[in-house]
This record gives C-alpha cells, structure tokens and sequence, in this order.
C-alpha cells in the first residue's frame, strides 16, 4: 500500500487556507423543485417527464425552455495552458475551472459545468465539444495554449449554433480595450490618437491586438519571442502572419524595447520583462499595462515614475485587468436572447459598457470598476444582449 509522505499529508495540505477551501470542491449541483411525495416524482420524472420530452422530440427548440440547456455553460480546457502554470494536464487543471464555474455563478447567474479533457489533439477536442455541445447554452474554453486555441475556436463557432468563446483570448481583449479607452480620455486622447505595442503573440496578445484594431486605433505594433512581427519576416505561423499583415504601419522591425520608442501605450502579455529606460522613451502622458502574472513585464511603481497610467493584471494594485470583469456579463447577455454567436461587435459593446461604468469618477488610477462593482454584470449583459439582437444573431 502506498504511503503518503509526512510533507504532503492531507492534514499538512489543510493548514494552508487555499488547500483548505478547496476541500471537496468548490461545486455542487442542487435542484430547483422540490420532490416532497409520490406526485411531485410523477412529475420531475417519470411518467411525466416523458411528455416533456416528447414535445422537445417534436420541438428541439423546447429544450431551452423545459430543461437548464439555456442558462448553463460548458468550461472546457485541455490543461495545456493554465494560469502561469502552463502544461498541467486536465486534472490539475480542474481547480481553476471549478473556479471559473464559479465566478460564472456569482457575477452573471450563470450556471457553468468544468470539463477537463484527456485529449489535445484539435480534431479530438473539436469533435468531443461537438458531442458536448446539445447540453449546454454555450461553450467557454479555456486554458488552451496557442496556436491551437485559435483553430479549436474557429472550427467550433463554425459546427455550433451557440456561442462560443475562448476567455483568454476576448475576455482580456474586452476589459484591455475598456480600460485602454479610459486611459485615453483621462490623458485628453482618443484612441485613434495612440501607438501601441504589444508584447505577446499568443492567445491573449493576438485577442487585444485586434480588438483595438476593430475599435480604431492609430496603429499597433504586436512582438513575440523573436521581435516584433512584420512582412519581412518568414518564420511566422498563419495567425502571426495575418497580424502581420494588419498591424505595424510604421514598419518597426527588432524588439518590443526599439518600438516603445516614442509609443503612447505599452500592453504586456508575454511574460517578459521590459526595462525602465525603454518605458522612460515613451512619449508624454504613456500609458502601461504590464499584464503578466503573478510578476507584470515591469514593477507597476518603477513605470509610474514615467507613465501616467499604470494597469496590472494583480489585484493588489489599482486597474486590475481581469477577465471576470467581462465573461460572466457577456454570457448572461447572449444567452438571455439565445444568441448563436458572439460576434466582434458584441466583445466592442461589452468593452464600451464596461468604461461607462467609471463615467465622471475617471481617474488615472481608476480607469477600469472593481470586479465586486454590482453594476458591471448588469451593464455588460444589457450592451451584449442589445447588440446581439442588431447583429441579427439572437433567437428572442
């Protein structure tokens, strides 16, 4: 029989408070009727709930209204990318899904479901969330590292009729964009007026890059772990190359550091580091969202000494970038109208309600609303729920 050994016993886990909150889960499913006697269970099932579902057998479209299908969300990850963490694997990954199932609760009223999958193979993962997909109101993936994650979406949103949204990717673009629009009105500029660069080709970094560049930004320029990506370069996959070729209209070529060079804004989801002198040659009134976790690419107070507006991805500084900001809204509001898809114009909506939420108390350290701001989730489903019904893809 194995042995536990001494320094990783259940009881020695405990003593830490994460360990013992996670005990047993953060989960659990309850019903919402009760079953008291012999009639309420003729009822809930059979022989009643057969004629329920012989009306959605005759009415597919019935399963939104007779069962939870309408309000409950899949959270799919593969473990290959998770947290800082990277490739962990589903199990260990379970945690932090169970966590945003979570959140999906408390800030949206969502119902969510975590799913860790034993596969990373991209057909495999498309055709098991297919399968998944006729319980669930949505799909949210998560934790799935690039370049796959961007196939794996499209080929998704492409085969389902629900929404589909891959949150490291358009949950940071939305609250990125919504924090970067304040930080422009609270230095008297509009987001047409900034340069930006980017450190980052991966999920995150190619999500932001284009949601600026559908919102209107001056120009962009996107750096991954070989420099800066432009046309003259051979060695880019085809997400890299499509960035490429939409991006970078001043033509810089090198490092992330040479661009910063009289650039407005500097956002950083690498992981990297960037060094002070490079954020002291910005241009007046800078902007700095050093993003990675738990260590952002440069000391917040360091870039403060040279920016005017300083975002992190940590809660313990002001602007928090975080994705629970966005998600939990905008899956209220797609699935509220049933939508079948999540289109680039709702992400813009949920970005454009988020920094209406800070409206006249706008400060350089408060561009973006607290997570626990009781009226981001309802601001965001509305704007959502709104655009969909223009965009012509909801369903009521």
């Amino acid at each position: 029989m194995a042995v536990t050994p001494a320094s990783t016993s259940l009881d020695s886990f405990d003593l830490d408070p994460a360990f013992a909150l996670h005990r047993g889960g953060k989960l659990e499913v309850r019903s919402t009727i009760p079953v008291r006697n012999k009639d309420d269970l003729s009822l809930a099932y059979t022989p009643g709930v057969a004629r329920v579902c012989s009306a959605i057998a005759d009415s597919p479209e019935l399963v939104n209204d007779y069962t939870w299908v309408s309000n409950v969300v899949a959270v799919v990850s593969d473990g290959t990318a998770v947290l800082g963490l990277g490739d962990i694997g589903p199990a260990a990954a379970m945690p932090v899904m169970e966590g945003k199932a979570l959140l999906f609760k408390e800030f949206g009223g969502v119902d969510a479901v975590p799913i860790c999958l034993a596969c990373t193979d991209v057909d495999a993962l498309v055709e098991t969330v297919v399968r998944l997909a006729p319980s669930f109101g949505g799909i949210n993936l998560e934790d799935i590292s690039a370049p796959r994650c961007f196939e794996v979406e499209d080929r998704l949103r492409d085969l389902l009729d629900i929404p589909v949204f891959h949150d490291d990717q358009h949950g940071t673009a939305i609250v990125a964009l919504a924090a970067l629009k304040n930080a422009a009105r609270v230095t008297g500029r509009s987001l047409s007026d900034l340069r930006a660069v980017v450190a980052g080709a991966g999920a995150s970094g190619v999500a932001v890059s284009r949601i600026l560049l559908e919102a209107g930004i001056g120009d962009i320029a996107v750096a991954d772990s070989k420099g800066l990506l432009h046309l003259g370069r051979t060695d880019l996959n085809p997400v890299k190359a499509a960035l490429a070729r939409d991006t970078n209209k001043g033509g810089h070529t090198g490092s992330t550091e040479s661009a910063l060079a009289g650039a407005d804004v500097f956002i950083g989801l690498s992981g990297s580091t960037v060094a002070e002198e490079a954020i002291a040659s910005m241009a007046p009134d800078a902007i700095v969202f050093a993003l990675s976790n738990p260590t952002p690419e440069i000391d917040p107070a360091v870039a403060r000494r040279h920016a005017s507006v300083v975002a992190t991805g940590r809660s313990d500084y002001p602007n928090q970038i975080n994705n629970v900001l966005a998600f939990p809204g905008v899956f209220r509001g797609a699935l509220d109208v049933r939508a079948r898809t999540i289109t680039e114009n709702m992400k813009v909506a949920a970005a454009d309600a988020l920094a209406d939420v800070v409206a006249d108390d706008l400060t350089p350290d408060y561009i973006i609303p607290s997570p626990f701001d009781a009226r981001v989730a309802p601001a965001v489903t509305a704007a959502v729920a709104a655009q969909a019904q223009i965009d012509g893809v909801s369903r009521c």
